[in-house]
């Protein structure tokens, strides 16, 4: 099965690691493309081409301010992803908890055996 492009499907986009750092950086507040450089230390093509792939997929909005572009983040359209990650956050949470669980029942299992051995001796 091929692979949707990063410009058509959410998930691809937010694959490439420069392109979630910028949608942190958007998070905040909206921003013009070069704080996105400056803060980020990338090439100004660099930045414009993931925020063209950001705004395909509708992760990103810009909107014209004079000769300025600026960009904010899609809470909106973020969501599915954080609703998507949420059922993993859930299983690592519960899989965490077990093992926090079995740390401790052999922790006191240890300490039983230790006032075994010092009830012996």
């Amino acid at each position: 099965m091929p692979r949707a492009t990063t410009t058509s499907d959410v998930f691809n986009a937010v694959a490439e690691i420069r392109r979630r750092e910028i949608l942190s950086y958007l998070a905040m507040r909206e921003r013009p493309v070069g704080d996105i450089v400056v803060t980020l230390r990338l090439a100004q093509p660099s930045v414009s081409k993931h925020l063209r792939v950001l705004r395909d997929v509708g992760l990103v909005r810009a909107r014209r301010e004079g000769r300025r572009m600026l960009y904010r983040t899609n809470a909106a359209a973020i969501r599915p992803l954080h609703e998507w990650t949420e059922t993993f956050e859930r299983f690592w949470g519960h899989q965490l908890l077990r093992v926090k669980e079995r740390a401790e029942a052999k922790a006191q299992k240890s300490d039983s055996t230790k006032s075994l051995h010092k009830e012996e001796v």
